[in-house]
């Protein structure tokens, strides 16, 4: 997964930390791939200019799903645009590269296993997305 956004994560010099209390889980490995490596991308690409990038993911186990979360210190977002990031081609910050189907295509996947996702922000001070993906009896 690092491997994946190395450049990235170098160029920013990015901080990652982790904190996982659950290692095993039921799910497609590119599938899971793939939304960790849209939420960690989006952490660097939304990052303030004010500050380098210092970004925390963090999984448990709650209520019979794993929790991943993926916190980040970047711009935020406003409260007022929280209900487009997810819709198909839509953007927050539209001078950032990017075409609007990323964390589409992550609720999408997250969706279609029975899991949700939701995301706090407060913006010039980071976002939280949080993943809630179905610990046991997984269509895959």
């Amino acid at each position: 997964m690092r491997l994946a956004l190395v450049l990235q994560i170098s160029e920013a010099e990015a901080r990652i930390t982790y904190d996982i209390r659950v290692s095993e889980i039921i799910f497609v490995r590119r599938k899971l791939r793939s939304i960790i490596c849209n939420l960690l991308n989006n952490a660097i690409k939304y990052r303030s200019d004010d500050r380098k990038p210092d970004i925390k993911i963090a999984a448990e186990a709650e209520n019979g799903f794993m929790v991943i979360d993926v916190e980040d210190n970047g711009i935020g977002i406003p409260s007022a645009l929280k209900y487009k990031i997810f819709k198909k081609y839509n953007r927050v910050a539209n001078q950032r590269e990017g075409n609007g189907i990323g964390l589409y295509l992550v609720k999408e996947i997250i969706e279609t296993s029975g899991g949700r996702i939701e995301v706090e922000s407060e913006e010039d001070k980071g976002s939280v997305f949080k993943v809630y993906l179905k610990l046991r009896n997984q269509e895959i």
